[in-house]
């Protein structure tokens, strides 16, 4: 008998739970309630909540709005976001996360410091991210993004550095950021850098890896969208050659799940607990027949 196993470690990370939990609040009440951008980086769960009335909204629309709610997502807005609500008349709905916004405020005031010491500030993350955008809007724009060690001509090795990381990336990327600035930097210069990776995602790492070693087939499931995901399936095909990201049950191929004694399902921060469950009720009834 073929033993499937979701990874209890996997799904909605705080952030999120709380988001959906905020969202879901304000629409039991019946009012009309926009997000600004996906709620979350998984289409069905989008889709679950427009069933129940929350409208996703773009930047543009979001500045011809008044008079309105609008739920901010976990990834966290930069503060002109803030200043054209309060232009509009709209209320913020506010679910960033906590460690999203502990980061901003550091941020902000290291940038604020900067005129002091002519320190550049440099965040490890993906270019366009919206938490990315968060963070850069805290530095009036000013700060470097790097993705990876080739960006980091960008630096100015010349001043002071700051380097921060968006929430979601991997430790021993940063770590390796970390080794590449301090190899380039000039002598004399000020180099620090904060590790501002969230655990309760970081701590995915290990766990991921520990899971897809001991299954002889994985099924990462996630939205297309998700970085975190990205890092997540990553891992799982370091460990096992015999991983396989899924958005849905329709990208399963067959031929997959031939021989394997055990399959293991699995996701990032942002694939809901449900689908993971539809994923192996469907497995269950491709290999019992």
């Amino acid at each position: 008998m073929v033993r499937i196993e979701i990874d209890s470690g996997s799904g909605f990370c705080f952030g999120v739970v709380n988001a959906i939990k905020k969202a879901e609040e304000e629409l039991d009440k019946g009012e009309t309630l926009y997000c600004l951008g996906d709620i979350v980086h998984n289409n069905y769960e989008v889709e679950r909540l427009k069933k129940k009335g929350l409208i996703t909204i773009d930047r543009d629309t979001f500045c011809s709005l008044r008079n309105v709610k609008v739920l901010l997502r976990a990834h966290g807005e930069p503060p002109e976001t803030y200043r054209i609500a309060a232009q509009n008349n709209i209320e913020i709905i506010d679910a960033t996360c906590p460690v999203v916004l502990q980061l901003q405020q550091k941020i902000k005031k290291a940038y604020q410091e900067s005129d002091k010491d002519g320190a550049q500030i440099v965040i490890y993350g993906k270019v366009g991210h919206a938490e990315v955008n968060g963070l850069v809007g805290q530095t009036s724009g000013q700060a470097i993004v790097i993705e990876d060690s080739s960006d980091v001509s960008g630096i100015d090795m010349n001043r002071n550095i700051r380097l921060y990381s968006q929430t979601t990336k991997s430790v021993e990327g940063f770590r390796h950021m970390v080794e590449t600035i301090n190899s380039k930097a000039s002598q004399g210069i000020s180099f620090k850098y904060y590790d501002t990776i969230c655990r309760q995602v970081a701590n995915r790492l290990p766990n991921i890896r520990e899971f897809a070693g001991r299954h002889d087939v994985v099924l990462f499931v996630c939205g297309r969208k998700s970085s975190n995901g990205r890092v997540l399936y990553d891992e799982c095909v370091n460990v096992n050659k015999n991983s396989y990201l899924i958005s849905d049950v329709e990208d399963i191929e067959k031929d997959w799940l031939l021989g394997a004694a055990s399959i293991g399902i699995c996701g990032a921060t942002s694939t809901p607990k449900w689908l993971m469950e539809k994923v192996q009720e469907y497995v269950k009834n491709q290999v019992e027949k």
